[in-house]
């Protein structure tokens, strides 16, 4: 790529194509700027992106096996494209409505997550998915079901304006814990409700208002209903494709884009602001970056917390799963003897992320002890026979500052839950300090139709 050919002046400078960097970019092209996107590395996603699996030894391994004992054990490299991060989409949740909204979704297919799971007392059982499940679900004794099923109709017939349906509750002033009170749920049911429903990872959300636990178990239930079978979605090909979806979304309203560009200098004006990058490819200026935080570490702050991540290559299903082709195992702390839960996220050739006859377990949780790998055990005995493992610990980093003095706006490392719900906050956050204003999803079929007409 000439350096003549390239614009020198943009109005938004990007940094990293994980998730968060290219949804923004995406959005921001929709909008109407003129942005620049780069990427030290040579492949999209960032800490988000799918790898092969010679990728993957070559990350994990100091002594990867070859190519031919790779190829004979685990197929074509090619097939093979294993998420970093493993996330899965909720059927009714934030990104999934940036998905249609910005029409990201002709680019990207999905295909729906088979079902979810929860450790109890040693086994694994699916969260039901319906009434039916739930009356014949082992989880709970006939009683607990009936007082669960006046919960949930609390739920969905919970209208802010209509006071009748509060059942004298107040979600901002009531505690979690006093609204399962209120209905009578036992200690296992409440268990199962924050921590498989309302996918919280500790038990912190008990003493605090119920507002955010209840909209958690209501975007659960709709994500639910919306398909049948689980909440989750999840995309043919891996996470990676998320990315590369925004990043085309991007290109055709003008975005430009820069793949293994290292950045060789930041550029500030005299008042501190943020001003341009110097790459091989020469020197682009803009007023704004958004970055990830390895572009930018002493402007950001670890948040105290390390996320340990095991990828299990497994040659059969997870036993006691009927066979199912992609699930969500959740092992709530107190399970376990612990503070955090513990995530499995299981996908398999269904998928087109491995080759045939394959599964792809992916284990994660906060790490509390000095011996993360034994903190994770739990999670292995439930996965049977494991053909090969890949291990990695990542510290969680946040910014230090908001962006508004110097105009550089960073994203968060990507957190140990199992969804994007996170992500899609930070994304709302970040495009409300750069913008001004908060994100509202327009429809991008009505503006082409607008220019048509």
């Amino acid at each position: 790529m000439a350096e003549e050919e390239l614009d020198t002046q943009y109005d938004v400078i990007v940094l990293g194509t994980g998730i968060t960097e290219c949804i923004l970019s995406g959005l921001l092209s929709v909008d109407g700027k003129k942005v620049l996107h780069i990427d030290k590395q040579d492949h999209y996603g960032g800490e988000s992106a799918s790898v092969t699996l010679s990728q993957l030894y070559e990350k994990f391994k100091q002594n990867p096996i070859t190519q031919e004992e790779r190829e004979g054990k685990f197929g074509k490299d090619r097939d093979w494209n294993v998420d970093l991060i493993p996330k899965f989409l909720m059927a009714n949740g934030e990104l999934t409505n940036i998905l249609i909204h910005t029409d990201v979704t002709r680019y990207v297919d999905f295909k729906q997550v088979s079902g979810s799971y929860v450790f109890k007392q040693g086994k694994i059982y699916k969260v039901p998915a319906n009434e039916v499940e739930a009356i014949s679900s082992p989880l709970m004794g006939i009683f607990e079901k009936r007082r669960m099923k006046k919960f949930l109709e609390w739920i969905s017939s919970y209208n802010e304006d209509e006071v009748s349906t509060h059942q004298g509750l107040d979600l901002d002033n009531n505690t979690m814990d006093e609204v399962y009170y209120k209905f009578g749920l036992g200690n296992s049911t409440k268990e199962f409700i924050g921590h498989a429903m309302a996918l919280w990872t500790n038990d912190d959300y008990l003493q605090q208002p119920a507002r955010p636990s209840f909209e958690r178990i209501l975007l659960y239930c709709q994500s639910v209903a919306r398909y049948g079978k689980s909440p989750y979605l999840y995309p043919m090909y891996g996470l990676g494709e998320l990315p590369q979806g925004f990043a085309r979304l991007s290109a055709i309203y003008g975005g430009t884009y820069m793949l293994d560009t290292p950045i060789n200098e930041v550029l500030y004006k005299e008042d501190g602001k943020f001003d341009g990058v110097k790459t091989k490819l020469g020197t682009f200026n803009a007023p704004i970056v958004i970055a990830d935080p390895t572009y930018f570490p002493n402007k950001c702050k670890s948040t105290g917390q390390k996320v340990i991540r095991a990828i299990c290559i497994l040659d059969h299903p997870v036993p006691g799963t009927s066979n199912a082709d992609s699930l969500q195992i959740i092992i709530p702390q107190s399970q376990v003897d612990r503070k955090n839960d513990i995530y499995i996220a299981i996908v398999s050739d269904a998928h087109n992320v491995c080759s045939k006859g394959h599964y792809l377990a992916i284990i994660s949780t906060i790490i509390e002890t000095d011996k993360p790998h034994l903190e994770i055990e739990p999670a292995f005995k439930l996965l049977g026979n494991i053909e090969e493992k890949f291990m990695g610990i990542a510290e969680l980093f946040e910014p230090k500052e908001d962006g508004s003095k110097d105009n550089v706006f960073l994203s968060r490392s990507y957190d140990a839950s199992s969804h994007f719900e996170t992500m899609t906050d930070d994304v709302k956050d970040i495009y409300f300090r750069v913008t001004g204003h908060p994100l509202v999803l327009k429809k991008r079929q009505d503006e082409e139709q607008q220019e048509q007409e």
